[in-house]
């Protein structure tokens, strides 16, 4: 049985480059399985997904494509001055990562923070 996972990241391109290895291990082993996997992104890690600088843009984009939702936090966007437009295409913005957070806890998501 496969879990619906929950990854976490709110500091720095390793933990966000680990998350996003964890999706693509998570996948590959789960081949045939009923799961969704859920990537919050929040406070400075919301940095790493600019349009014009991500180094992850391609696998991000990937993963979206399968199994992978991309969330990100409005509340560190405004925090950095930083606008949805600059945010690389596929995410979808909460209002508070942290409450999305519990939220998907609450519906069964397995929390992992890389």
């Amino acid at each position: 049985m496969y879990y619906d996972l929950l990854l976490h990241v709110d500091t720095d391109e390793d933990s966000l480059k680990t998350a996003l290895r964890n999706a693509e291990n998570y996948m590959k082993a789960g081949i045939d399985a009923e799961y969704t996997i859920a990537i919050v992104i929040n406070g400075k890690a919301v940095e790493l997904l600019r349009r014009e600088t991500c180094h992850h843009t391609e696998a991000i984009t990937k993963l979206i494509s399968s199994r992978v939702r991309l969330f990100v936090c409005s509340n560190a966007l405004k925090e950095r001055n930083i606008s949805e437009t600059d945010i690389i295409s596929g995410a979808t913005f909460v209002p508070a990562g942290i409450v999305h957070l519990v939220k998907l806890q609450r519906e069964g998501f397995v929390y992992v923070k890389p």
